[in-house]
């Protein structure tokens, strides 16, 4: 397809862009660059009531991150643009005349009071919502009567009443709607402003989108647009409609299925790699058993015939363990690169800014293969980093040990450490030998040490951990036990 293939990603800016959003612009993303055609970003901000501040940056933050780059859209420009659709208002009333002209569509003068109560009617008598179509045969007589009203009429397009309507989807085949069960829809609005319906078929034609890859949701409106890009003599792109996501219990993707926002995820320490390897797979698939799969990868081998028709299902668990792979493949260097600013910025707050770069260089090998996120990385690291540690006294003798045997056991690992050298093997040398010596076992020996240490049952490898601590910080630490246990 080379060239000739151009994608689509038309947000509207009426909220921070959720996973399904975001996924949707990944596979527009893989289509275009697996085909070295072209990604183009469009904002539909035509909603002028249900706009949000903030949210057409927060789009593009979106896609920045995970380094989904547009070939043409906002802050990059293009031939075609503007790319808001807000700036392309005279387009649309243009072509809406043109359809009231040609008869393809009408002027409908009813108030939202009749519009809201011809719906309780048809609720009542468990009628389909929509149009009744009250305003599609006016003579001209009664349109100027309205209009000397005062009336500002909406245009709506003439639906023909029966019939069918028949279009071929790349990942459904064959999707068939009968003309009467839709209704005559709003194309202009009376603020001037276009619908969803116009000014997606409008800008689609005459930005060249070949293909159109959007969420589910938007099937039921093709048939819709496919009437209009007949009325207006345009040639339709291809449509391939991607399956829902849903949640672990297999609901519709919420809130309540935990934090659907692509930023909160980058804010809580996901790599971007991961994010789009594992939004890759909801509903696309490269065989049965792979998972892990390199941006290269992905577009090589991207095609809409291995997307799926069935649901795709979110896993943060899933989410979770594939970030942590890729956490683990970074170099020390790129893990440090990532973890700094959560380490600057992250609890505990009492801990001293700014952090040491080379510090953190020597703790991060002890951390990678035990986090599964940036933001856990903070959690695991902060012992390292607080001059007090704050634990039960009851934790030191949790395997078992008397007071008195722990006692004795810190006592005699002071004495040790002050005359060993801190090094990892080093240490290991002199404790291994020393719980032989103290009749316990390495692990009441070992665990009695993490948790002077580091205030915790469970840490990085103790050895490596001291090491990293250091004589003094160690020493001390251990002499702080001893207080807890006396």
């Amino acid at each position: 397809m080379s060239n000739s293939v151009r994608v689509r990603f038309a947000p509207s800016p009426t909220g921070i862009p959720h996973v399904g959003n975001i996924r949707t612009a990944l596979f527009n993303w893989l289509f275009a660059r697996h085909h070295r055609g072209s990604f183009i970003v469009r904002i539909e901000d035509t909603d002028i009531v249900r706009r949000v501040k903030g949210a057409v940056e927060a789009i593009l933050d979106s896609l920045r991150w995970l380094g989904l780059d547009w070939d043409e859209g906002p802050e990059v420009g293009g031939d075609y643009g503007p790319y808001f659709q807000s700036q392309r208002l005279e387009i649309y009333q243009e072509v809406a005349q043109r359809l009231v002209q040609g008869g393809h569509a009408y002027l409908c003068y009813c108030s939202a009071e009749r519009l809201e109560e011809m719906r309780r009617e048809q609720v009542k008598r468990k009628q389909p919502p929509g149009y009744d179509r009250r305003c599609r045969n006016l003579s001209e007589k009664e349109r100027a009567d309205l209009e000397a009203q005062g009336i500002i009429p909406v245009v709506r397009f003439r639906t023909p009443l029966e019939g069918q309507v028949k279009f071929q989807d790349l990942i459904r085949g064959e999707v068939v709607f009968d003309s009467e069960t839709l209704d005559d829809f709003v194309l202009l609005k009376s603020d001037g402003y276009p619908t969803y319906h116009l000014a997606n078929v409008v800008d689609d034609h005459l930005m060249k989108v070949s293909h159109v890859l959007r969420a589910d949701e938007w099937l039921s409106s093709t048939p819709r647009h496919m009437l209009l890009y007949h009325a207006l003599g345009y040639g339709p792109p291809k449509f391939a409609h991607l399956p829902m996501i849903l949640g672990s219990d297999r609901a519709k993707l919420s809130k309540r299925h935990g934090a659907t926002s692509v930023i909160w995820y980058r804010d809580r320490g996901y790599l971007p790699q991961a994010m789009v390897n594992f939004l890759a797979l909801l509903g696309w698939s490269l065989d049965d058993k792979t998972e892990i799969m390199s941006r290269e990868e992905l577009i090589s081998n991207f095609s809409i015939e291995r997307i799926g028709k069935t649901a795709a299902i979110f896993s943060q668990e899933k989410l979770a363990w594939m970030n942590g792979v890729y956490i683990r493949q970074l170099d020390i260097e790129e893990l440090v690169e990532w973890l700094m600013p959560f380490l600057e910025r992250g609890p505990p707050q009492r801990v001293k800014r700014p952090i040491s770069r080379d510090y953190v260089r020597r703790i991060a090998p002890l951390l990678q293969e035990r986090m599964r996120t940036l933001e856990e990385g903070v959690e695991l690291a902060d012992f390292f980093f607080l001059e007090e540690l704050d634990y039960a006294p009851d934790l030191l003798l949790e395997r078992g040990l008397s007071r008195e045997r722990g006692v004795q056991a810190l006592s005699a690992a002071m004495e040790h450490l002050k005359a060993s050298s801190f090094d990892a093997s080093s240490l290991e040398g002199v404790l291994r030998p020393l719980a032989a010596e103290l009749g316990l076992k390495t692990g009441e020996f070992f665990g009695l040490l993490r948790v002077a240490t580091t205030g915790r049952t469970a840490a990085p490898p103790l050895f490596e951990t001291m090491a990293v601590l250091g004589r003094e910080r160690c020493l001390k630490r251990i002499e702080e036990a001893l207080e807890r246990l006396k």
